[in-house]
Protein backbone atom coordinates (compact mmCIF):
# COMPACT_ATOMS: atom_id res chain seq x y z
CA UNK A 1 0.00 0.00 0.00
CA UNK A 2 0.99 3.67 -0.50
CA UNK A 3 2.56 5.69 2.62
CA UNK A 4 0.14 7.64 4.05
CA UNK A 5 3.32 9.81 4.50
CA UNK A 6 3.91 10.16 0.63
CA UNK A 7 3.91 13.78 -0.94
CA UNK A 8 0.93 14.39 -3.23
CA UNK A 9 -0.95 11.00 -3.00
CA UNK A 10 -4.42 11.61 -2.99
CA UNK A 11 -7.52 10.53 -1.67
CA UNK A 12 -11.08 11.13 -2.28
CA UNK A 13 -13.99 11.05 -0.10
CA UNK A 14 -17.56 11.53 -1.64
CA UNK A 15 -20.91 11.31 0.75
CA UNK A 16 -24.00 9.71 -1.09
CA UNK A 17 -27.93 9.85 -0.78
CA UNK A 18 -29.81 6.59 -0.41
CA UNK A 19 -33.15 7.08 -2.51
CA UNK A 20 -36.07 4.98 -2.57
CA UNK A 21 -36.86 4.56 -6.45
CA UNK A 22 -40.42 4.53 -6.15
CA UNK A 23 -41.15 7.98 -4.28
CA UNK A 24 -37.28 9.18 -5.28
CA UNK A 25 -37.03 10.34 -1.43
CA UNK A 26 -34.38 10.10 0.73
CA UNK A 27 -34.78 6.82 2.41
CA UNK A 28 -33.19 5.83 5.99
CA UNK A 29 -31.72 2.52 4.90
CA UNK A 30 -27.89 3.50 6.03
CA UNK A 31 -27.37 0.98 8.07
CA UNK A 32 -28.91 -2.00 6.41
CA UNK A 33 -26.67 -0.86 3.32
CA UNK A 34 -23.55 -0.49 5.53
CA UNK A 35 -23.84 -4.40 6.06
CA UNK A 36 -24.07 -5.48 2.86
CA UNK A 37 -21.36 -2.75 1.94
CA UNK A 38 -19.05 -3.59 4.56
CA UNK A 39 -18.75 -7.27 3.39
CA UNK A 40 -17.03 -6.05 0.18
CA UNK A 41 -15.51 -2.94 1.55
CA UNK A 42 -15.14 -2.81 4.80
CA UNK A 43 -13.77 0.65 6.25
CA UNK A 44 -13.93 2.16 3.06
CA UNK A 45 -17.57 2.99 3.17
CA UNK A 46 -18.88 4.52 6.30
CA UNK A 47 -21.91 6.16 7.64
CA UNK A 48 -22.31 10.35 7.69
CA UNK A 49 -24.99 12.49 9.82
CA UNK A 50 -28.40 10.84 8.03
CA UNK A 51 -29.34 7.53 8.50
CA UNK A 52 -30.13 8.48 4.35
CA UNK A 53 -26.01 9.59 3.96
CA UNK A 54 -23.33 7.14 2.91
CA UNK A 55 -19.71 7.75 2.53
CA UNK A 56 -17.04 6.16 0.47
CA UNK A 57 -13.40 6.32 1.18
CA UNK A 58 -10.80 5.68 -1.72
CA UNK A 59 -6.95 4.01 -0.76
CA UNK A 60 -4.54 6.37 -1.11
CA UNK A 61 -3.90 7.13 -4.80
CA UNK A 62 -0.37 7.85 -6.66
CA UNK A 63 -1.66 8.44 -10.12
CA UNK A 64 -5.53 9.80 -11.23
CA UNK A 65 -5.80 6.81 -12.72
CA UNK A 66 -5.88 4.93 -9.65
CA UNK A 67 -8.54 7.60 -8.81
CA UNK A 68 -10.81 6.99 -11.34
CA UNK A 69 -10.56 3.09 -10.73
CA UNK A 70 -11.17 3.28 -7.06
CA UNK A 71 -14.24 5.71 -7.12
CA UNK A 72 -15.53 3.23 -10.30
CA UNK A 73 -14.93 0.43 -7.52
CA UNK A 74 -16.47 1.89 -4.62
CA UNK A 75 -19.89 3.79 -6.52
CA UNK A 76 -20.22 0.23 -8.09
CA UNK A 77 -20.14 -1.84 -4.55
CA UNK A 78 -22.18 0.94 -2.81
CA UNK A 79 -25.18 1.16 -5.59
CA UNK A 80 -25.31 -2.62 -5.61
CA UNK A 81 -25.01 -2.83 -2.44
CA UNK A 82 -28.54 -0.30 -2.08
CA UNK A 83 -30.20 -2.44 -5.37
CA UNK A 84 -29.79 -5.79 -2.78
CA UNK A 85 -31.54 -3.39 -0.89
CA UNK A 86 -33.88 -2.22 -2.68
CA UNK A 87 -32.67 1.56 -3.62
CA UNK A 88 -30.82 3.34 -5.18
CA UNK A 89 -27.32 5.78 -4.84
CA UNK A 90 -27.48 9.52 -5.84
CA UNK A 91 -24.31 11.96 -5.88
CA UNK A 92 -25.22 15.60 -5.94
CA UNK A 93 -24.59 18.54 -3.18
CA UNK A 94 -28.29 18.24 -2.01
CA UNK A 95 -31.63 16.26 -2.42
CA UNK A 96 -34.29 18.21 -4.49
CA UNK A 97 -37.42 18.00 -2.18
CA UNK A 98 -36.52 15.83 0.35
CA UNK A 99 -37.13 17.43 3.91
CA UNK A 100 -34.51 17.77 6.45
CA UNK A 101 -37.33 17.24 9.17
CA UNK A 102 -38.26 13.84 7.83
CA UNK A 103 -34.51 12.44 7.63
CA UNK A 104 -33.03 10.77 11.16
CA UNK A 105 -29.93 11.36 12.82
CA UNK A 106 -27.40 8.35 12.71
CA UNK A 107 -27.04 6.85 16.68
CA UNK A 108 -23.38 7.55 16.65
CA UNK A 109 -22.03 9.55 19.22
CA UNK A 110 -20.10 12.08 16.93
CA UNK A 111 -23.38 12.81 15.08
CA UNK A 112 -25.60 12.44 18.56
CA UNK A 113 -23.07 15.28 19.52
CA UNK A 114 -23.24 17.33 16.59
CA UNK A 115 -26.98 17.57 17.34
CA UNK A 116 -26.43 18.55 21.24
CA UNK A 117 -24.10 21.02 20.41
CA UNK A 118 -25.50 22.57 17.10
CA UNK A 119 -29.31 21.66 17.18
CA UNK A 120 -30.81 23.09 14.32
CA UNK A 121 -27.98 23.48 11.94
CA UNK A 122 -27.20 19.90 12.44
CA UNK A 123 -30.97 18.82 11.95
CA UNK A 124 -30.42 20.72 8.62
CA UNK A 125 -27.13 19.50 7.52
CA UNK A 126 -28.88 17.17 4.72
CA UNK A 127 -26.08 18.22 2.38
CA UNK A 128 -23.89 16.26 0.76
CA UNK A 129 -19.92 16.91 -0.24
CA UNK A 130 -16.65 15.86 -1.93
CA UNK A 131 -13.33 15.99 0.11
CA UNK A 132 -9.73 15.20 -1.48
CA UNK A 133 -6.67 14.52 0.70
CA UNK A 134 -3.26 15.26 -1.05
CA UNK A 135 -0.36 13.41 1.12
CA UNK A 136 2.06 16.52 2.01
CA UNK A 137 4.21 15.37 4.74
CA UNK A 138 5.54 18.30 6.16
CA UNK A 139 3.37 19.98 8.30
CA UNK A 140 4.80 24.02 7.63
CA UNK A 141 5.37 23.66 4.02
CA UNK A 142 1.65 21.94 4.07
CA UNK A 143 -0.09 25.20 5.86
CA UNK A 144 2.23 26.91 3.12
CA UNK A 145 0.08 25.29 0.68
CA UNK A 146 -3.31 25.83 2.59
CA UNK A 147 -2.09 29.76 2.91
CA UNK A 148 -1.58 29.89 -1.22
CA UNK A 149 -4.38 27.66 -2.45
CA UNK A 150 -7.14 29.85 -0.87
CA UNK A 151 -7.73 32.11 -3.68
CA UNK A 152 -8.19 29.38 -6.51
CA UNK A 153 -10.88 27.20 -4.33
CA UNK A 154 -13.86 29.12 -5.74
CA UNK A 155 -13.23 28.29 -9.25
CA UNK A 156 -13.37 24.92 -7.82
CA UNK A 157 -16.56 25.33 -6.48
CA UNK A 158 -18.10 27.14 -9.50
CA UNK A 159 -17.07 23.62 -10.98
CA UNK A 160 -18.30 21.24 -8.90
CA UNK A 161 -21.03 22.57 -7.82
CA UNK A 162 -24.61 20.28 -7.94
CA UNK A 163 -27.21 22.08 -5.53
CA UNK A 164 -29.35 24.17 -7.21
CA UNK A 165 -32.70 22.40 -5.27
CA UNK A 166 -33.53 22.43 -1.59
CA UNK A 167 -36.79 21.13 -0.48
CA UNK A 168 -38.63 21.28 -3.58
CA UNK A 169 -37.51 24.55 -4.62
CA UNK A 170 -35.31 26.46 -7.03
CA UNK A 171 -32.87 28.34 -4.74
CA UNK A 172 -31.19 30.60 -7.40
CA UNK A 173 -28.15 28.96 -6.45
CA UNK A 174 -25.33 26.75 -7.94
CA UNK A 175 -24.27 25.35 -4.72
CA UNK A 176 -26.95 25.95 -1.84
CA UNK A 177 -24.74 23.42 -0.14
CA UNK A 178 -22.16 26.24 0.12
CA UNK A 179 -24.60 27.97 1.94
CA UNK A 180 -26.38 25.45 4.19
CA UNK A 181 -22.73 24.59 5.17
CA UNK A 182 -21.39 28.13 5.32
CA UNK A 183 -23.81 28.61 8.57
CA UNK A 184 -21.61 26.65 10.69
CA UNK A 185 -19.37 28.46 13.21
CA UNK A 186 -16.09 27.33 11.88
CA UNK A 187 -16.33 27.03 8.17
CA UNK A 188 -15.67 29.01 5.04
CA UNK A 189 -12.09 29.45 3.64
CA UNK A 190 -9.56 29.45 5.79
CA UNK A 191 -7.69 32.58 7.23
CA UNK A 192 -3.75 33.23 6.12
CA UNK A 193 -1.39 31.79 9.32
CA UNK A 194 2.11 32.95 9.51
CA UNK A 195 3.23 29.80 11.49
CA UNK A 196 2.00 26.60 11.96
CA UNK A 197 1.94 27.70 16.03
CA UNK A 198 -0.17 30.40 15.03
CA UNK A 199 -2.46 27.66 13.46
CA UNK A 200 -2.01 25.26 16.56
CA UNK A 201 -2.74 27.96 19.06
CA UNK A 202 -5.63 29.14 16.91
CA UNK A 203 -7.15 25.11 17.05
CA UNK A 204 -5.92 25.37 20.74
CA UNK A 205 -8.14 28.31 21.26
CA UNK A 206 -11.27 27.30 19.55
CA UNK A 207 -11.16 24.27 21.97
CA UNK A 208 -10.33 25.71 25.22
CA UNK A 209 -13.21 28.46 24.80
CA UNK A 210 -15.64 25.57 23.68
CA UNK A 211 -16.22 26.65 20.41
CA UNK A 212 -15.44 23.36 19.05
CA UNK A 213 -14.93 20.08 20.87
CA UNK A 214 -11.67 18.61 18.78
CA UNK A 215 -9.49 19.92 15.90
CA UNK A 216 -11.60 17.68 13.44
CA UNK A 217 -14.34 19.71 13.60
CA UNK A 218 -12.77 22.80 12.31
CA UNK A 219 -14.41 22.44 8.92
CA UNK A 220 -12.67 25.25 7.06
CA UNK A 221 -12.85 24.74 2.92
CA UNK A 222 -9.09 23.76 3.18
CA UNK A 223 -7.67 22.69 6.33
CA UNK A 224 -4.41 20.49 7.64
CA UNK A 225 -6.03 16.61 8.51
CA UNK A 226 -5.57 15.69 12.16
CA UNK A 227 -5.76 11.90 11.09
CA UNK A 228 -3.43 12.08 8.27
CA UNK A 229 -0.45 13.97 6.79
CA UNK A 230 -2.42 15.82 4.30
CA UNK A 231 -4.05 18.87 3.36
CA UNK A 232 -7.97 18.12 2.60
CA UNK A 233 -10.17 20.28 0.60
CA UNK A 234 -13.79 20.27 1.60
CA UNK A 235 -14.99 22.89 -0.91
CA UNK A 236 -16.76 21.19 -3.42
CA UNK A 237 -20.61 19.54 -3.30
CA UNK A 238 -19.98 15.86 -4.30
CA UNK A 239 -19.59 15.56 -8.16
CA UNK A 240 -22.78 13.68 -9.70
CA UNK A 241 -20.15 11.94 -12.11
CA UNK A 242 -16.62 9.74 -12.11
CA UNK A 243 -15.39 11.71 -15.00
CA UNK A 244 -16.24 14.97 -12.51
CA UNK A 245 -14.53 13.62 -9.31
CA UNK A 246 -11.49 12.51 -11.43
CA UNK A 247 -11.57 16.62 -12.80
CA UNK A 248 -11.92 18.15 -9.35
CA UNK A 249 -9.19 15.17 -7.59
CA UNK A 250 -6.74 16.18 -10.74
CA UNK A 251 -7.21 20.04 -10.38
CA UNK A 252 -6.40 19.99 -6.08
CA UNK A 253 -3.51 17.43 -6.44
CA UNK A 254 -1.87 19.76 -9.18
CA UNK A 255 -2.62 23.30 -6.85
CA UNK A 256 -1.40 21.40 -3.88
CA UNK A 257 1.74 20.69 -6.13
CA UNK A 258 2.18 24.29 -7.40
CA UNK A 259 1.54 25.97 -4.13
CA UNK A 260 4.51 23.62 -2.52
CA UNK A 261 6.95 24.02 -5.02
CA UNK A 262 5.89 27.99 -5.25
CA UNK A 263 6.27 28.17 -1.45
CA UNK A 264 9.71 26.26 -1.17
CA UNK A 265 11.18 29.41 -3.00
CA UNK A 266 9.47 31.67 -1.11
CA UNK A 267 7.62 32.97 -4.52
CA UNK A 268 5.11 35.81 -3.25
CA UNK A 269 1.60 35.08 -3.15
CA UNK A 270 -1.72 37.23 -2.82
CA UNK A 271 -2.66 37.61 0.81
CA UNK A 272 -6.10 38.47 -0.07
CA UNK A 273 -8.63 39.82 2.59
CA UNK A 274 -10.70 37.27 4.15
CA UNK A 275 -14.11 39.19 2.92
CA UNK A 276 -12.55 39.16 -0.40
CA UNK A 277 -12.08 35.62 -0.56
CA UNK A 278 -15.60 34.73 1.24
CA UNK A 279 -17.27 36.96 -1.28
CA UNK A 280 -15.56 34.78 -4.02
CA UNK A 281 -17.03 31.60 -2.61
CA UNK A 282 -20.33 33.24 -2.64
CA UNK A 283 -20.44 34.43 -5.55
CA UNK A 284 -19.38 30.60 -7.34
CA UNK A 285 -22.01 29.33 -5.55
CA UNK A 286 -24.33 31.61 -7.00
CA UNK A 287 -23.82 31.43 -10.07
CA UNK A 288 -21.67 28.36 -10.64
CA UNK A 289 -20.09 28.69 -13.84
CA UNK A 290 -23.75 31.22 -15.54
CA UNK A 291 -21.87 34.37 -15.18
CA UNK A 292 -18.84 36.32 -13.89
CA UNK A 293 -16.73 35.07 -11.13
CA UNK A 294 -14.31 37.13 -8.88
CA UNK A 295 -10.32 36.87 -9.92
CA UNK A 296 -9.28 37.65 -6.35
CA UNK A 297 -5.67 38.32 -7.24
CA UNK A 298 -6.55 40.89 -9.95
CA UNK A 299 -9.17 42.21 -7.16
CA UNK A 300 -12.14 41.81 -9.74
CA UNK A 301 -15.32 40.31 -11.79
CA UNK A 302 -14.23 38.22 -14.59
CA UNK A 303 -16.15 36.02 -17.30
CA UNK A 304 -16.34 32.82 -15.18
CA UNK A 305 -14.19 30.90 -18.32
CA UNK A 306 -11.70 33.55 -17.89
CA UNK A 307 -11.14 32.57 -14.65
CA UNK A 308 -10.80 28.68 -15.59
CA UNK A 309 -8.38 29.39 -18.17
CA UNK A 310 -6.37 31.11 -15.63
CA UNK A 311 -6.86 28.57 -13.19
CA UNK A 312 -5.65 25.86 -15.22
CA UNK A 313 -2.59 28.11 -16.36
CA UNK A 314 -1.60 28.36 -12.82
CA UNK A 315 -1.41 24.26 -12.02
CA UNK A 316 -0.46 23.45 -16.14
CA UNK A 317 3.24 22.99 -14.83
CA UNK A 318 2.29 20.39 -12.80
CA UNK A 319 -0.23 18.75 -14.55
CA UNK A 320 1.69 18.19 -17.10
CA UNK A 321 4.49 16.81 -14.69
CA UNK A 322 2.07 13.86 -13.35
CA UNK A 323 1.26 13.33 -17.57
CA UNK A 324 -2.45 14.69 -16.05
CA UNK A 325 -3.15 17.76 -18.48
CA UNK A 326 -4.53 16.23 -21.43
CA UNK A 327 -7.16 14.61 -19.32
CA UNK A 328 -8.34 17.58 -16.88
CA UNK A 329 -7.81 20.74 -19.67
CA UNK A 330 -10.76 18.28 -21.64
CA UNK A 331 -12.21 17.69 -18.83
CA UNK A 332 -12.58 21.35 -17.63
CA UNK A 333 -13.79 22.19 -21.21
CA UNK A 334 -16.39 19.94 -21.46
CA UNK A 335 -18.08 21.22 -18.02
CA UNK A 336 -17.61 24.89 -19.18
CA UNK A 337 -19.51 23.06 -22.38
CA UNK A 338 -21.85 21.12 -21.04
CA UNK A 339 -22.43 22.91 -17.77
CA UNK A 340 -22.23 21.93 -14.25
CA UNK A 341 -24.44 19.39 -12.22
CA UNK A 342 -26.55 21.96 -11.29
CA UNK A 343 -26.83 23.26 -15.02
CA UNK A 344 -27.60 19.90 -15.91
CA UNK A 345 -30.36 19.21 -12.99
CA UNK A 346 -31.54 22.27 -13.86
CA UNK A 347 -32.18 22.02 -17.68
CA UNK A 348 -34.08 18.34 -16.39
CA UNK A 349 -36.31 20.16 -14.85
CA UNK A 350 -37.00 22.42 -17.22
CA UNK A 351 -37.65 20.00 -19.59
CA UNK A 352 -40.05 17.62 -17.67
CA UNK A 353 -41.40 20.14 -14.71
CA UNK A 354 -40.72 17.14 -12.13
CA UNK A 355 -38.28 16.87 -9.08
CA UNK A 356 -38.49 13.26 -9.18
CA UNK A 357 -36.87 13.29 -12.93
CA UNK A 358 -34.41 15.36 -11.88
CA UNK A 359 -33.87 12.80 -8.97
CA UNK A 360 -33.61 10.25 -11.77
CA UNK A 361 -31.07 11.72 -13.57
CA UNK A 362 -28.55 12.23 -10.60
CA UNK A 363 -28.99 8.72 -10.17
CA UNK A 364 -28.16 7.77 -13.87
CA UNK A 365 -25.36 10.26 -13.61
CA UNK A 366 -23.93 8.70 -10.59
CA UNK A 367 -23.84 5.29 -12.19
CA UNK A 368 -22.07 7.15 -15.58
CA UNK A 369 -19.31 5.03 -16.89
CA UNK A 370 -19.05 2.58 -13.84
CA UNK A 371 -20.06 -0.45 -15.89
Amino acid sequence: MVSLAEDFTIGVEEEYQIINPVTRELCSRQQQILQIAEKVLGEEVQPEVYLSQIEIGTPVCKTLAEVRAEIVRLRQEVIAAAAKDGNQIAAAGTHSFSSWSEQEITPKERYQGLMRDYQQLTREQMIFGCHVHVGISDPQLALCVMNRARVWLAPLLALAASSPFWMGMDTGYASYRTEIWGRWPISGPPLIFESLAEYQALAEALIATGSVEEATKIYWDARLSERYPTVEFRVTDVCMTVDEAVMVAGLVRALARTCYEQAKIDEPFPAARHEVIRAAHWRAARYGLDTELIDVEAMRAVPAQELLEKFLAFVRPSLEEYGDWDEISSLVQQTMQHGNGATRQREVYKRTERLEDVVDFIVAQTAKGIT
